[in-house]
């Protein structure tokens, strides 16, 4: 980069001037949990009569709180950034920018007197802009871009910042081109769509640099013409209305854009250009700074907030008048030599005007190359001989100046010699292919201060050329290889040619070839042609005069002479590596033993791990015992109490997810066995004893029946007269009655009675409306009830109740469906009365529009014996079928349609079975797990031997019977730590099932790789879970395959006769008691499409004083070519009603439509004549109007198509973010009254969930106050203060013996408690919140319950707000709260306490929280396709609501149809391997008990990468990547030449997941750097100074707390008031250690990319990647001049051929910042995958991008304000990072005492007392 900054600078502002759900906090622990008062609590409880009054005091608290915290955010709203300081103005910059630039060429642009007051209040407005800005980008949060949207999200990349991106004066055209392919590339292989925007007014700012204004015209019309991506180049700028109009109809994802420019000018523009995004809602992404891995793009993401939309609304007009300004164009001159002066006007009529020319010399066209050529030249030639004309005509009057004022001008003559050498370069261009190119040799060098002004000269007529070419449409022009029109690296090498090695003698004098030299006359003739008025001489000879071009001072070339050392291998045996990658083995060399690199290996201590990660104690050797809460004489009576309370609080949480009591579960062999064909087999005579059962079953089932008959004839009365007096209420009140019925004949009798009294209810209803229109829901509900009575209870109808049915079918006017009911007409009816009770629909369309999802579900009638409180549909029973044939499945299946049960199946299944067998459910986070734990507790009670207990939990903070538990839950990080531990070989093999929930996490981005591990590792059967994969198919197949290798390795280990497993056995100390189950290696998908409850989805805005609510149809999301792409998503299905609306719409659309009396509901072949319309049938009819949508494209109906689609969009009115939220708590009030709450409204920011909960608290409480009476108000206060007389009357009587106490005082005791009751009944009385003022639901939560849940907040932060918010039914939830917080609204969610909730997406993943509505009421990058499904997928509750509500709370219209059309992400392959993981897997081979089974561990992993799935090259590359980890590891003396693990190898593996960090901190040890750190305050003392726990801090955040700030965020000198933010550089002698780790690597990896590159497809590599210009060449004959300028020891065999051109070979990736920009592309790896540790990280630009202090300044001052304050952190964030830097802290402690045999070791001691401080600091917050 340092030779990039000498020659071009990029000006930026420095210039101018001198944050997931699994951050949980611990799990429900063992922390003190009460729920009843103890002694201890006396005192408390003492307090608890006036809890009222404390209520009331905590709400008045809050709402002191939340005026403190308003004051606050209006502060923030403008803030001063009085501290940052020194912008200079523009005038200035522009002065210091051209200083920089040569005086022999200037373009003349508009300047800036910054004196005009227009200026300088531009000025003024710039300025305020950056500050306003500032703290926003360097805010901006490092996130995964594309997500989860797959082909249908897009997103905007301004053209000009792409280009800012990769330019760079060292950089060819072609490789630039190349670059910015790979870019776009990586974008597209990972399904993003995008668009591409120039702006025509940028164009402006270009022409001070000719040589880059001329690539990005190329740029433009490379991508144009010879790519699919979409180029939007009319509009004029970022202000103009036609590109406000195209984001508000396209609404993108974000837009990248670069926060620095060329110049001043430009980076104005361009943060012009993101404060106008960010004011239309757009969020903007960095272009600087991104880094990509296999699936994802990463960059700094931010989001648009209301504050940018404010400072727009009040300097738009000023920013718009300023950006004017900047771009305003006029008549630009050139001026070379300071006095040749052309104007640019004339250049674009010389252009025109010999493209004209050149049309009628070749009339065939050609390529486009060749056109460049020549015109420039040409035109270039004659421009400057005028412009030297008429100098010398002009001096001719005037003083010459002297030689040293000015340069002197190239001769016509020296202008022409540079002439042909630039059509000599251009026939190498067009002859020589890209691999002959890649090896001319490399020189460094620079074109003398008199060319360059001609070069630039030429460069700005290249660029009108190209500008004039593009209008013209008559002329056949080749525009394939734009991107190669200049290779100025060629052209020097031929100008230092024929300079200095052609003169030398005849030896030197090469021949071009007969092919060149007849292409390089053919163009110099054309460039005589064109220039015909004046004599510029023939082709050759290339050279007539002796001026001198290069400057051969600066001209030097690249030596490579050095040969790379031998890639030899150590000597290595290992069977394992021998087994998996001895195919590739067999082909690398390999050093001799006696090699010094192999005899300097170093010899550490074997290091045997008996500690576990994450914790300080230390482990019983066979994992069997962790802490057992079951073993309860182990324990003293405080550890048993907090196990009770802790288990009580599990069941308590399990209850609320599960509603049912605990299933008492009992051993198999204490039970008859259940198999039933054994049954069968032995009952085929009964005994007398199962006879008399039976009929005491028979006896005491008729008893209850005839119980149920007796209770509804008392009910049923009063029933009936409630639903004819109100319907909804009386039909709710019989339904409930139902479901506590169990008899089917009372049940029968029941539906009949409804019937009757709905028959009246809808005859009283006809006759009230008359000629009116009808209200049709008593109709549904009639119809409803025939529904049911024909499809449950079809056996006990008879003729009698067929014909009242087919009477009533009448009454509605359904002649044909009575008729097929009964087989004839009714007699004697009367037509009149018939009319006047008709509902006057055709009842097909009855059914599918006003019935809608009242229609019954296909539902099997068949019990199923291992079911007992529901029927379970087909493909349950799959399921079930699936666990009892112990076969593993792939389920993939809606949120809440009942596939966890299975879940619940097999673990019943596994306890039942024996006391060993352990299912273990992997859960993604911590939150899941404690939900998945409660409903084990709730479900599940056996009794069990001492030491073992039904349910363990594993997590990475907290953990309890991991080894004694049948049911172990935990999170995949942890499961992957006890599958690759050699010492849990015998608790692993006890293992009967793994269910994996939300399966799609394998897809994730982060920790996708250990899902991967644990689902090859694993030998047992499993259940993957999801509701949301797009290709199960191929999952699936995976899976079958590694099954099959377990299968065939199972098949190998039994007929293994080693000793190996009498070894392990005897080891296990004992035999275990689990049964041999048959074991099956299938797989089995099962795919259910189908949801319970139909979603609807609304559009909401504020529209005036109320809102608009419209109806949003699925199909409204569709476009014409999204269905002829992509087809109509299979999950965009669609309610009955909304079937019917669009068969109604195409019916209006195309009158003439030939289908539409066969697709008419009353025709369609599965609703004629039917009185049962099921779903299913709704969905057949569903399907086939979507196959006719397609068709009616594919006959050409395109228009019509389009306009149906048009029919269905709702027209929703935007309002603005201020009247958006203002109106919040309204809408919420709204939703109340439509009856559509519980809802949860998902809101992406933290301050914004809040704020929206606090916002519906502020209107609950305005309503209260607006409802109180001020006597009432007068007469509490009274009773307050007689309370506080009272209790301090109460607390004189000293608690004595009543006995001795005068009777006296007693009457007076008991007549002031009496009074004290009295006074707080009233209290409460006037306390009582009133029912409008409160969302919640007094009825659903008991007190004591209500008290309970409440009293886990007790110690909490924000305990005392949750709880006042709750009372009112509101609740908030995000990631950055206490978990006991969090739990608390979950539980009195599901309870329906409370019922309005604002949420992250922290409940978008697998919590067990459903509710009748979801509400989106905030847009961002988090709302994509994947957490749009999950988060919706929670609306409609399962037996409560007949249909889902999602409403989208002003959401741009465009981003809602993105969200609803676009598909689910596909599952794809992380690259698998990082080097850490290898030397876990040789630690478990080497170290197992259970040889033969470790190492089929091991080698699964490695065989079984999905990305390597049936690609063979990816294997190929991971065999190679593995070898070369292994040759580090050895190198590095963390294995031994057999594979041993060795040294600090347990410390690596215990800190895996901070690669390449852990190593690092193991070469700080191993060079002594800690020992010579950690010393004592004084000798034999165990403290240490502040300054050595600083500089540990220090190294630790370096090392492990790694969070980039983007480069601009030192873009200004702000002074920061507590933190440093910017971590400072590693003590030298730590960054010396760093540095020469960093090199190993570099060295080993570059090994390895030179080995792996006989396996890159190198026809690929001569493409470009996205366009696919071919660069390679079969014309070719060679040419002594060009093998001349080739150097054959130019080393280019693992390097791009593309970046060959700009210098790079294959010594350059021993430097891991060229791997990048140098890899052969077609490997598919990049620097992610190797485990650099840099020190300082650099932006495209060489910005610093520096780290952020936040651990090191939290250790200083200990305050999380401070951090969010000045650290850019939120304040919940930053608790989580801390407690991650706690727990890491301890983990290296563990590790170390661990290897260390001193216990007063300094380093040991050193990291214990900084644990402790740091844990300290972190409490006491």
């Amino acid at each position: 980069m340092d030779s990039a900054e000498d020659n071009f600078k990029i000006h930026d502002y420095a210039n101018e001037s001198a944050d997931s759900d699994d951050k949980d906090s611990e799990c429900v622990d063992s922390e003190k949990i009460n729920f009843t008062a103890t002694e201890e609590d006396k005192e408390s409880t003492s307090d608890r009569d006036e809890e009222d009054v404390t209520d009331h005091n905590e709400e008045a608290a809050v709402v002191q709180m939340l005026k403190e915290k308003e004051d606050r955010e209006k502060e923030a709203e403008d803030p001063d950034y009085g501290e940052i300081y020194s912008i200079l103005n523009t005038d200035e910059v522009i002065q210091k920018e051209s200083q920089n630039e040569g005086r022999n060429f200037r373009v003349l642009q508009n300047k800036l007197n910054s004196q005009d007051p227009e200026v300088r209040k531009h000025l003024e407005i710039l300025k305020k802009l950056k500050q306003s800005i500032w703290p926003s980008l360097s805010k901006a949060s490092f996130v995964s871009l594309l997500k989860d949207f797959v082909e249908s999200e897009f997103f905007v990349i301004d053209g000009d910042s792409l280009l800012l991106t990769f330019l760079n004066e060292e950089v060819q055209h072609l490789t630039l081109f190349y670059l910015i392919e790979c870019f776009l590339h990586d974008f597209t292989q990972k399904g993003a769509k995008y668009i591409i925007v120039f702006f025509k007014d940028a164009e402006q700012m270009y022409f001070q640099n000719p040589q880059f204004l001329f690539l990005r015209t190329a740029l433009v019309e490379h991508l144009k013409h010879n790519t699919n991506i979409t180029i939007h180049t009319e509009f004029s700028n970022c202000f103009s209305q036609e590109w406000e109009i195209f984001l508000k109809k396209s609404y993108p994802y974000f837009i990248i854009i670069s926060d620095i420019g060329l110049t001043s000018l430009q980076t104005n523009y361009l943060t012009i250009f993101i404060a106008h995004s960010l004011s239309k809602k757009i969020n903007v992404v960095q272009a600087f700074g991104q880094e990509c891995d296999t699936l994802r793009v990463y960059g700094y993401h931010l989001q648009s907030m209301w504050k940018h939309r404010i400072f727009f609304q009040k300097y738009g007009k000023d920013l718009q008048s300023a950006c004017e300004a900047i771009v305003r164009y006029q008549e630009l001159s050139l001026y070379l030599y300071e006095h040749l002066k052309l104007s640019l006007k004339s250049i674009q009529n010389e252009v025109y005007q010999t493209v004209l020319l050149l049309k009628k010399l070749w009339p065939e066209g050609s390529d486009i190359r060749r056109v460049i050529c020549v015109l420039t030249c040409a035109v270039g030639l004659k421009l400057y001989s005028d412009a030297l004309e008429s100098a010398h005509a002009s001096l001719g009057a005037k003083p010459e100046q002297s030689e040293s004022e000015r340069s002197k001008p190239l001769s016509p003559e020296e202008a022409t010699d540079l002439c042909r050498m630039q059509c000599l370069t251009m026939v190498f261009l067009l002859h020589m292919p890209l691999s002959q190119r890649a090896q001319i040799r490399i020189m460094k060098s620079c074109w003398t201060e008199q060319v360059l002004p001609l070069i630039k000269m030429q460069q700005l007529c290249a660029h009108f050329v190209l500008k004039q070419l593009s209008d013209i449409n008559d002329w056949k022009l080749d525009l394939t290889y734009l991107p190669d029109l200049n290779d100025d690296s060629l052209l020097r090498n031929l100008a230092y040619y024929y300079e200095i090695e052609y003169s030398e003698g005849l030896e030197f004098q090469k021949e071009l070839g007969k092919e060149m030299d007849k292409e390089y006359q053919f163009l110099w003739d054309t460039v005589t042609k064109l220039t015909v008025n004046y004599d510029f001489g023939d082709a050759f000879p290339v050279r007539n005069t002796s001026q001198v071009f290069i400057d051969h001072q600066q001209t030097s070339f690249r030596v490579c002479d050095e040969k790379i050392p031998d890639i030899g291998l150590i000597p290595l045996k290992s069977d394992l590596a021998e087994e998996y990658a001895g195919d590739v083995l067999k082909d690398l060399p390999v050093l001799e033993s006696n090699d010094p690199a192999v005899t300097s290996l170093a010899k550490y201590k074997e290091f045997d791990e008996l500690r576990h990660w994450h914790s300080g104690r230390p482990l019983s050797e066979e994992y069997e015992r962790v802490r057992s809460n079951a073993d309860a004489k182990s324990k003293d009576a405080d550890e048993r109490k907090q196990i009770q309370k802790l288990q009580t609080f599990y069941r308590l949480y399990g209850s609320t997810l599960e509603g049912s009591t605990s299933k008492f579960i009992v051993h198999q062999n204490d039970v008859p066995c259940s198999n039933t064909a054994v049954k069968k087999a032995k009952q085929i005579h009964k005994s007398k004893a199962e006879i008399i059962a039976e009929e005491n079953n028979r006896r005491l089932k008729a008893k209850e029946e005839k119980k149920e008959e007796e209770q509804w004839k008392t009910l049923q009365i009063t029933t009936e007269k409630e639903i004819k007096a109100n319907l909804t209420v009386g039909i709710n009140k019989m339904e409930k009655f139902l479901k506590t019925v169990k008899s089917k004949s009372v049940k029968f009798s029941v539906e009949m009675s409804a019937l009757s009294a709905c028959v009246e209810a809808w005859k009283k209803h006809c006759r009230k409306q008359g000629n009116k229109p009808k209200d049709l829901s008593s109709a549904v509900q009639l119809m409803r009830r025939i529904h049911i009575l024909l499809e449950k209870y079809q056996d006990l109808l008879e003729k009698s109740h067929l014909q009242k049915l087919s009477q009533y079918l009448q009454l509605l006017g359904f002649e044909n469906l009575a008729c097929s009911l009964t087989g004839q007409m009714r007699e004697g009816r009367d037509d009149q009365n018939r009319s006047n009770y008709d509902v006057e629909v055709g009842p097909a369309r009855f059914q599918l529009q006003y019935m809608d999802y009242y229609l019954l579900r296909e539902e099997r009638n068949d019990p199923d014996p291992r079911v007992q409180h529901f029927i379970p549909d087909t493909w349950q029973r799959e399921l079930l079928d699936a666990v009892d044939n112990n076969e593993s499945a792939v389920i993939v299946a809606p949120t809440s349609s009942g596939k966890t049960y299975a879940s619940y199946y097999c673990m019943e299944k596994v306890l039942k079975m024996s006391d060993e067998g352990v299912v273990v459910y992997v859960a993604p986070t911590k939150a899941l797990v404690n939900q998945v734990v409660g409903s084990v507790y709730s479900r599940f009670t056996k009794k069990l031997p001492d030491g073992l207990v039904v349910c363990g939990v594993f997590t990475r903070d907290y953990r309890h019977d991991v080894m004694n538990s049948q049911i172990l839950v935990t999170v995949p990080q942890c499961l992957e730590i006890l599958m690759l531990s050699p010492r849990c070989q015998s608790w692993t093999k006890r293992i009967q099932y793994i269910i994996f929930d939300e399966i799609h996490c394998l897809g994730g981005e982060i920790g996708a790789e250990v899902w991967e591990h644990l689902l090859v590792t694993i030998r047992c059967p499993f259940l993957a879970l999801s509701a949301t994969i797009s290709n199960p198919d191929h999952l699936t197949e995976w899976l079958q395959s590694v099954k099959r290798y377990w299968q065939c390795a199972d098949n190998t280990i039994k007929g293994s006769s080693t000793n190996s497993e009498k070894n392990f056995a005897r080891k296990c100390k004992g035999t275990s008691t689990v049964k041999e189950q048959k074991k099956s290696y299938r797989v089995r998908l099962v795919l259910y499409e189908e949801r319970y409850n139909d979603l609807e989805k609304y559009v909401c805005s504020v529209n005036g004083s109320d809102f608009g609510i419209e109806h949003f149809h699925p199909c409204a999301a569709l476009t014409v070519n999204h269905i002829e792409n992509y087809g109509i998503p299979s999950d965009l299905s669609l309610s009955p009603r909304e079937s019917i609306q669009l068969y109604d719409t195409m019916v209006k659309v195309w009158q003439k439509w030939p289908r539409a009396q066969e697709m008419d509901p009353e025709e369609f072949v599965s609703f004629k004549n039917n009185i049962v319309i099921k779903k299913m049938d709704v969905r057949k009819y569903e399907q086939e109007l979507k196959k006719e949508l397609s068709n009616w494209i594919a006959v050409g109906q395109r228009q019509k198509v389009n306009e149906v689609l048009e029919n269905l969009k709702p027209q929703p009115v935007d309002c603005s973010e201020y009247e958006k939220w203002k109106r919040f708590a309204r809408f919420v009030d709204k939703l109340h009254e439509m009856d559509k709450l519980p809802a949860i409204f998902f809101i992406f920011g933290l301050d914004s969930v809040e704020n929206a909960a606090w916002n519906v608290f502020r209107n609950l409480l305005e309503k209260q106050d607006n409802e109180r009476d001020p006597k009432m108000e007068k007469e509490k206060e009274d009773i307050k203060n007689k309370l506080r007389k009272l209790n301090k009357t109460l607390m004189k009587f000293e608690p004595t013996d009543i006995k001795k106490v005068k009777p006296s005082k007693v009457e007076n005791m008991v007549m002031l408690l009496t009074m004290k009751k009295q006074l707080q009944e009233r209290l409460k009385k006037l306390t009582v919140i009133h029912s409008m003022c409160t969302y919640a639901d007094p009825k659903a939560v008991d007190e004591d319950t209500l008290r309970k849940i409440f009293y886990r907040l007790r110690f909490q932060r924000r305990g005392y707000v949750h709880q006042t918010l709750a009372r009112r039914g509101i609740g908030y939830h995000h990631g950055a709260m206490a978990m006991k917080e969090r739990q608390t609204v979950e539980m009195l969610f599901r309870l329906g306490y409370i019922k309005v909730v604002t949420a992250t997406s922290t409940l978008a993943l697998g919590i067990n929280m459903p509710c009748r509505s979801v509400v989106f009421a905030e847009d961002s990058v988090f709302l994509d396709a994947l957490n749009y499904r999950q988060m919706s997928g929670r609306a409609g509750r399962r037996g409560q609501d007949m249909i889902g509500n999602v409403f989208f709370y002003d959401i741009p219209l465009p981003k809602v149809e993105r969200l609803i059309k676009s598909n689910v992400p596909q599952l794809k392959g992380q690259f698998p391997l990082t080097i850490s993981l290898i030397l876990r897997l040789m630690l478990l081979a080497a170290k197992a008990d259970d040889k033969m089974d470790a190492r089929a561990k091991a080698l699964s992993v490695l065989k079984h990468s999905l990305m390597s799935f049936k690609k063979e090259r990816y294997a190929g590359i991971l065999k190679i990547y593995f070898m070369f980890s292994l040759q580090f590891l050895i190198k590095e003396g963390y294995l031994d030449q057999e594979g041993n693990p060795i040294g600090f190898a347990g410390l690596v593996t215990h800190l895996h997941y901070h690669e390449p960090s852990n190593f690092v901190l193991v070469s700080f040890l191993t060079k002594g750097l800690f020992h010579k750190l950690c010393q004592p305050i004084k000798e034999g003392s165990t403290d240490f100074s502040e300054e050595v726990l600083e500089k540990l801090v220090l190294i630790l955040a370096n090392l492990f707390g790694r969070r980039h700030l983007p480069a601009c965020s030192k873009a200004f000198q702000h002074t920061f008031y507590q933190s440093k933010v910017f971590l400072e550089d590693l003590p030298e002698d730590f960054a010396e250690a760093v540095n020469e780790y960093n090199t190993k690597v570099e060295e080993n990896f570059a090994h390895f990319l030179l080995t792996t590159a006989k396996l890159a497809d190198m026809e690929e590599e001569y493409r470009l990647p996205l366009s696919k210009t071919d660069f390679t060449s079969e014309k070719w004959h060679g040419s002594e001049l060009a093998s001349y300028l080739m150097d054959n020891n130019k080393r280019i065999s693992a390097v791009s051929p593309f970046a060959c051109l700009s210098g790079m070979v294959d010594d350059d990736l021993f430097h891991g910042e060229n791997i990048n920009n140098a890899v052969l592309r077609s490997l598919g790896i990049n620097v992610t995958n190797c485990p650099l540790l840099y020190l300082k990280k650099y932006d495209n630009q060489g910005r610093d991008m520096p780290l952020n202090a936040y651990a090191l300044d939290f250790f200083k001052h200990g305050s999380l304000i401070a951090l969010a304050t000045d650290n850019w952190l939120n304040e919940g964030d930053a608790y989580y990072l801390l407690k991650d830097f706690v727990l890491l802290i301890q983990s290296i402690r563990t590790s170390l005492s661990e290897l260390c045999d001193d216990p007063n070791d300094n380093v040991l001691l050193a990291f214990q007392k900084l644990g402790e401080v740091y844990q300290s600091k972190l409490n006491a917050v």
